[in-house]
C-alpha cells in the first residue's frame, strides 16, 4: 500500500482526483452563492409599498375555537396576541324544514344552515380539523375565503364519509369571509346548504356593541313549487336556470320570524355579520325602519356610512352596524321584494321600548298622528 501511494503515477492520480473534488466543491459553493444572491435580489425587487407583506407574529399558546349556530356569534376576542386556534367542524347531511310543512335534505357544516360561525384574530395560526360524518353519502371539503393558499384549503381537506382531515393556515387578513364546500360538483354542495362565515378580527379588535348577530341569505331549488308540502328533492334543472323556489335567511322561511325574531332593546347598538351563500342570486339587504350607520362593504375593513340597502354578492359578505333608536319591529328583507314576500327572504328584529328613551324615540318617529278622509282637487282624465 505504501509503495502504491508513493509511486509517481499514483501520486498524480491522487492529485488529479483531489483537484477535481476541489473544483466541484468550489463550483457548488459558487452556485449556492449565486442562487442565494438571486433569491435576495428577487426579494429585494418585491414591492411592499402598495401591498405590504403580511406580518406573521409569534404564536403564544393555543385554544379551542368556540363555534356558534346562527344567529348567534362567539364572544369578541379579548387577547392582544396571536395564538394557535384549533377549529373542529363536523359535516352532516340531515333533513330539516325549509318552510312550514316542507322538508329538504340539507348538507351542513355543524348541523345548521348556514354552518357554524368561526371567530379568530388577525395573525392567529388556525389548525382546522374537518370531519365528514359516517352517515354522509358523498365526500366533502372546505374552501375558506380567508385562506391564502391553493383552493382556500379545499385541496388539503377533502374527506370521505367517516374520515377527518387536518390542515393549518395563518389568518393574515382581517375581514368577514365566506366558507363553503368545494367538492365537485361544487354548485350542488353549495346549493344544498354548505356555507358559513369566518370572522378574522383585526388585531386591534372591533368597537364594542351591545349585540352581534349572524344572518346569511341563500337560494334553494326544489322539484315542487314554493310551499308544496312534504319532502322536496333538489332540482338541478331549476338551479341551472336560476329559478329559485326559496330565498331565505338562515336556511328557512321562519328562521328569523315569530319566536325566532332577533331581540334588542331601544338605544342599543347592533352589529350584523351578513353573508350570501348563493349559489346564484345577489342579496339586496335592507332593514325596513332603520338606516345602517356603518356598512363594511363586501366584508372588508372600510366602512360606508348611512346606507339604506347594501348589495352582497353570492360568496360575499358585509358587516352592518346601527343603533336601534326607536322601539317597534324592524323587518329584514331582500329588497328584490318578491323574494321577501313570496319566496321567504324576510326576518324580524323586535326592539323593546326603554321608558327612559321613549320620548326620544317619539321625537325621532311620531307614529300615527292622523288618518282621515280628504277631498282631492286633482282631475283624472280617462
Amino acid at each position: 500500500m505504501k509503495a502504491l501511494l508513493t509511486s509517481p503515477r499514483t501520486a498524480w492520480i491522487v492529485v488529479g482526483v483531489m483537484a477535481a473534488i476541489l473544483v466541484v466543491a468550489v463550483t457548488t459553493l459558487q452556485a449556492r452563492s449565486a442562487t442565494a444572491s438571486a433569491g435576495t435580489a428577487a426579494v429585494n425587487h418585491i414591492s411592499t409599498n402598495t401591498i405590504p407583506m403580511a406580518e406573521l407574529p409569534s404564536i403564544r399558546g393555543e385554544e379551542m375555537a368556540v363555534l356558534t349556530a346562527p344567529p348567534h356569534v362567539p364572544a369578541p376576542i379579548t387577547r392582544n396576541y396571536a395564538t394557535k386556534v384549533k377549529v373542529e367542524l363536523e359535516m352532516f347531511e340531515k333533513t330539516m324544514e325549509i318552510a312550514p310543512g316542507v322538508e329538504y335534505n340539507f348538507w351542513t357544516f355543524g348541523g345548521t344552515v348556514p354552518g357554524s360561525f368561526i371567530r379568530v384574530r388577525e395573525g392567529d395560526l388556525v389548525e382546522f380539523t374537518l370531519r365528514n360524518h359516517h352517515s354522509s353519502t358523498v365526500p366533502h371539503n372546505i374552501d375558506l375565503h380567508a385562506v391564502t393558499g391553493p383552493g382556500g384549503g379545499a385541496e388539503a381537506s377533502l374527506v370521505v364519509p367517516g374520515h377527518e382531515g387536518v390542515f393549518s393556515f395563518r389568518a393574515t387578513k382581517p375581514g368577514l369571509y365566506v366558507y363553503h364546500c368545494a367538492t365537485a360538483p361544487v354548485a350542488l354542495h353549495v346549493a344544498n346548504g354548505m356555507y358559513g362565515l369566518i370572522l378574522v378580527e383585526p388585531k386591534e379588535g372591533l368597537p364594542e356593541v351591545d349585540h352581534e348577530f349572524y344572518v346569511m341569505q341563500s337560494d334553494f331549488y326544489t322539484e315542487g313549487a314554493h310551499g308544496e308540502q312534504g319532502f322536496q328533492p333538489f332540482s338541478m334543472e331549476k338551479a341551472i336556470a336560476e329559478q329559485a323556489d326559496y330565498v331565505v335567511f338562515n336556511g328557512s322561511t321562519t328562521a328569523l320570524t315569530g319566536d325566532n325574531a332577533l331581540k334588542v332593546r331601544q338605544g342599543e347598538t347592533v352589529r350584523m355579520y351578513l353573508g350570501n351563500g348563493g349559489p346564484n342570486l345577489m342579496s339586496n339587504f335592507h332593514i325596513i325602519g332603520a338606516v345602517l350607520d356603518n356598512v363594511y362593504l363586501e366584508g372588508g375593513t372600510v366602512a360606508q356610512n348611512n346606507v339604506q340597502t347594501t348589495l352582497i354578492p353570492a360568496g360575499g359578505s358585509a358587516i352592518a352596524e346601527f343603533r336601534a333608536d326607536v322601539a317597534g319591529d324592524l323587518i329584514l328583507v331582500d329588497h328584490a321584494i318578491f323574494r321577501a314576500f313570496h319566496k321567504g327572504a324576510i326576518g324580524m328584529m323586535h326592539v323593546e321600548e326603554v321608558p327612559e328613551l321613549a320620548e326620544r324615540g317619539r321625537q325621532i318617529f311620531s307614529g300615527p298622528q292622523a288618518n282621515r278622509p280628504y277631498t282631492s282637487s286633482a282631475v283624472i282624465e280617462d
